[in-house]
C-alpha cells in the first residue's frame, strides 16, 4: 500500500473523527427505551474502558468538577490560534448544565430523542410554529422550543473548513490538537433572536479559518479535557483527546435563520446530529479545576 502508515492513519482518523447521526423524522415519535437499556450501555462502556487506558470521555455535567481519570495530554490552543473546520449541531444538549439540566428522555438507545434541554419559560410567540421545516427532507424534526448543542470544531492541522469532523485532520499530522467551542441554544420564533448565519460566519484571519462571532457573553466557559462525542460512543471509548469549552448560559436562535443555514452551509449540514449519553463514570471524566 503506497504511504502506508501516514495514509492509514489519516483514514482511520477520519473515520473515528466522524461521529454523531442525523435526527430521523420519526424521532419525536420513536418510543423511549426503558432505563435498564442505557444502564445496559454505560456497563458495556464500563467493560470496554477498565484498565485499557483511555482518556477523559464527553459529554458530561458540566457543573460537577470531579473526576478520576489523569491520562494526561496538553490543552489546545487558544481558538485565534487554531483552524476552524466543522461546524455542527446536535438536536438537544449532549452536555448537561445548570441552565441546561432538564433530561428529554432515554431516546431511542440510538441517540435520537435524548439528551438535555433549555430550563428557562418561553412565550408563546417564541413557540410558535413556523410556516417551513427546519431542515430538509427526512431531517425535519427540529421546531421553535427545541435545544441544540452547537459544536464549532477547530484544529491544530492546516485545513480548511469542510463537511464532517473528516475536514478537521489531513495526512501532514497525525495528531492534531482539537478543540470545540461549544455553544447551547434554544430554537424560537423571533426574527429579533441570534442569527445562526451571522453566528455561524466562517472568514480566514490572517492564515487562519475563523469563527468570529462566537457570543462573548454566556458566563465564562468550562474548560475540560475530553474527547469526540456522537452516540457510536455509547458502548465504546473515543480514542481521541479534545479540549472543550462549554458555555453556561443559553442563547436564543431565530429557528427561521437556522433554516436558511441548513439550506446553504459549506459543512453540508442538513439537521441536528443525535447525541451521545451523558459520561458519568468518574474513571472517565477528567478533573475540571475552573
Amino acid at each position: 500500500m503506497p504511504n502506508s502508515e501516514a495514509t492509514f492513519s489519516y483514514v482511520f482518523l477520519t473515520a473515528i473523527l466522524v461521529s454523531g447521526y442525523p435526527i430521523s423524522a420519526n424521532a419525536g415519535q420513536a418510543d423511549s427505551v426503558p432505563d435498564s437499556v442505557i444502564a445496559e450501555q454505560r456497563a458495556a462502556l464500563e467493560t470496554a474502558t477498565t484498565g485499557r487506558g483511555f482518556g477523559p470521555q464527553s459529554p458530561r455535567d458540566i457543573d460537577k468538577l470531579e473526576g478520576n481519570n489523569q491520562r494526561a495530554f496538553g490543552s489546545a490552543p487558544s481558538p485565534a490560534q487554531m483552524n476552524l473546520c466543522n461546524i455542527h449541531l446536535h438536536h438537544s444538549a449532549e452536555h448537561k448544565g445548570r441552565n441546561f439540566s432538564t433530561y428529554v428522555g432515554n431516546g431511542n438507545g440510538n441517540g435520537v430523542g435524548t439528551g438535555y434541554q433549555y430550563n428557562g419559560l418561553l412565550t408563546d410567540s417564541e413557540l410558535a410554529p413556523l410556516n417551513s421545516k427546519i431542515g430538509e427532507g427526512k431531517h425535519d424534526v427540529l421546531a421553535p422550543g427545541d435545544t441544540v448543542e452547537i459544536h464549532f470544531v477547530y484544529s491544530s492541522a492546516q485545513v480548511r473548513p469542510g463537511p464532517t469532523l473528516g475536514s478537521c485532520v489531513n495526512s501532514s499530522i497525525k495528531n492534531p490538537q482539537l478543540r470545540v467551542e461549544a455553544v447551547i441554544a434554544v430554537l424560537v420564533n423571533d426574527s429579533s433572536a441570534t442569527d445562526f448565519e451571522r453566528l455561524a460566519t466562517v472568514e480566514k484571519t490572517g492564515l487562519l479559518w475563523q469563527a468570529n462571532n462566537l457570543p462573548s457573553d454566556l458566563g465564562s466557559p468550562i474548560i475540560y479535557l475530553g474527547s469526540t462525542t456522537g452516540p457510536k460512543y455509547n458502548t465504546k471509548a473515543s480514542q481521541y483527546h479534545v479540549t472543550w469549552s462549554v458555555r453556561p448560559n443559553v442563547i436564543k436562535i431565530n429557528a427561521a435563520s437556522l433554516i436558511n443555514w441548513f439550506a446553504d452551509n459549506i459543512f453540508d449540514e442538513k439537521a441536528g446530529q443525535a447525541v451521545r449519553n451523558l459520561v458519568v463514570n468518574p474513571d472517565l471524566l477528567s478533573p475540571i479545576s475552573n
